[in-house]
């Protein structure tokens, strides 16, 4: 699995989801399989993104979709406050802690 990993501040949490909401079309037309959104427990003000996709290709280009479409209109991004620092990833290693007492 290849994933996009996006992280940036937000100043409205709830308006940040409802906009992030509105893209699930696109992410679905991208390829996307699977996606996590994670707040750090001492920031509400600021999120995590990690979008799954099957080849690095498909990340790649939702990445320049997100930089020249949605993140350059500010009514497409409400509530981004910051720029977002990405990188598109693959997995190594993924192993629960029980697999690894198993072990």
């Amino acid at each position: 699995m290849i994933t996009l990993h996006i992280e940036h501040p937000v100043t409205d949490y709830a308006v940040w989801k409802r906009a992030f909401d509105r893209f699930a079309g696109a992410r679905a037309e991208a390829g996307v399989l699977r996606h996590t959104v994670r707040r750090p427990v001492d920031d509400p003000a600021y999120v995590v993104v990690d979008l799954g996709f099957a080849e690095p290709g498909q990340a790649e280009r939702f990445l320049r979709f997100l930089t020249t479409t949605v993140w350059a209109r500010p009514d497409d991004s409400p509530a981004l406050a910051g720029r977002p620092r990405t990188r598109v990833l693959t997995v190594e290693e993924d192993m629960r802690q029980t697999d690894a007492v198993r072990s």
